[in-house]
């Protein structure tokens, strides 16, 4: 009896690899195509003019984006190569989801997701881990895959801590602080001290109050002084209006007015918190006695007609700040070096919103014949700035203008020797005010 050896077809030849099927090793190479595909994806979506500029609708679209790429994987590991990687669907299903509903229902929908996306992801990226070190045997794909799913851990559990701490309200509130509605929004105000006039601190580009400990103590030792966190900082409430210079100067002037704390004033700014300091002045002339400008950012030296005027973010501003709103969600403030994601957020836009705030503080044109004292770091700075600060000096005709030998711009806050330059400075501003005197050296 005939029989057809195993290894030979019916008509004696060998049997030879179908020409579609790939090596083992093409997954590799599969798992490196569906990252980059759902990354760019996500960046394309979440820049994309039909989706909207708002943190609810950038998140959804970086979601949908990312939900491709997993789709992608199981895709083409099922149709091209031995290797299948069907749990990839379920990545794909989890993040899409979240991403329609959120692009769907906004901002209500991101307020439950805020909760219940944390442990969803936590279970999502161990289960992960386990999927594809049993189903996936490329050395490749693993070592792209492994750090995804860390990354996911950490993303969940940074997003539940920085949710819970959102959550927790501001108990026990340093000092006699409190935290005064100014319209939408909580800000954290503090005042110590007593006398006249009252003496507000504004700190620099994302700065809080607590950096300007160095100096409070000492002003309220002669004088009634105040400080402030503004939105998204420090013990305040995030804000839903654009913050720049002109939306900071009326908030700011509003929690004044709740917290029972009269003018006129004497506002002290440092970096940008000296255009925020000038805006006031241009808003409320009758309100400010005295400026002190603490190596102040310039405002315009040419301010156009609409020089005070509430800014108008553009779509790439929009969705830049709604993208740091959503990295913020996950925890990642911290990693760097601010508190929280909402002080984040509030970093990002006052950076992105720093044109229209030099264009705002450009308002205040003349400060007349008011006690003006410009405080200039001696080291550090870089070019055309002393003609900056000689150029603000000019706005009154009773100015003083002490540059301070060996301090940079950060120490005038952050030092102990610098930051008593800085509260003699305002100090000289109070005696001036107090006394009707001109400034002297």
């Amino acid at each position: 009896m005939n029989t057809t050896p195993p290894s030979l077809t019916p008509q004696g030849q060998k049997k030879l690899p179908r020409p579609d099927s790939p090596p083992r090793k093409a997954i590799g190479w599969m798992v490196t195509g569906a990252l980059i595909t759902g990354l760019l994806a996500a960046v394309l979506l979440a820049a994309a003019p039909f989706i909207p500029p708002t943190e609810s609708g950038v998140a959804g679209g970086i979601l949908v984006g990312l939900a491709l790429g997993w789709a992608t994987l199981a895709a083409l590991s099922v149709r091209f190569t031995d290797q299948p990687q069907r749990w990839a669907l379920v990545p794909a299903l989890v993040m899409g989801m979240g991403g329609l509903l959120l692009l769907v229902f906004g901002a209500p929908m991101q307020a439950v997701l805020v909760w219940v996306g944390p442990p969803v992801l936590l279970v999502l990226a161990v289960w992960m881990f386990f999927q594809v070190s049993r189903r996936l045997r490329s050395r490749t794909g693993r070592l792209l895959l492994y750090p995804v799913a860390v990354l996911l851990v950490l993303a969940s559990l940074g997003g539940g801590l920085e949710t819970v701490r959102g959550a927790v309200p501001a108990a026990n509130l340093p000092g006699q602080g409190q935290l005064i509605d100014v319209g939408g929004h909580r800000l954290y105000l503090n005042c110590t001290g007593s006398g006249s006039p009252t003496v507000v601190l504004e700190p620099g580009a994302a700065l809080t109050s607590s950096d300007v400990a160095l100096i409070a103590p000492t002003v309220a030792r002669e004088t009634r002084v105040c400080v402030y966190d503004r939105a998204g900082r420090g013990l305040s409430d995030p804000a839903n209006v654009v913050q720049d210079g002109a939306q900071i100067a009326a908030d700011l002037h509003t929690l004044l007015q709740r917290g029972n704390e009269p003018g006129p004033y004497v506002l002290a700014g440092h970096s940008l918190g000296g255009l925020y300091a000038l805006t006031f002045a241009a808003r409320y002339p009758e309100e400010v006695a005295g400026l002190v400008l603490v190596d102040s950012t310039a405002p315009a030296s040419d301010p156009g007609p609409d020089a005070g005027e509430p800014a108008r973010p553009n779509d790439t501003t929009s969705r830049l700040s709604a993208l740091a709103g959503a990295a913020g969600r996950f925890g990642i403030g911290p990693l760097l070096g601010v508190e929280s994601g909402d002080h984040l957020k509030s970093t990002v836009d006052e950076y992105l919103l720093a044109g229209s705030s030099v264009q705002q503080g450009a308002a205040l044109r003349t400060f007349a014949d008011k006690p003006l004292v410009v405080l200039t770091a001696g080291s550090g700075t870089r070019s055309g700035w002393t003609e900056s600060q000689n150029a603000m000096a000019t706005l009154s005709t009773n100015s003083l203008h002490r540059f301070v030998d060996g301090a940079t711009h950060g120490s005038l806050l952050g030092d102990e020797q610098d930051a008593a330059e800085t509260a003699r400075g305002i100090l000289d501003a109070v005696t001036a005010v107090r006394t009707g005197t001109p400034l002297t050296r």
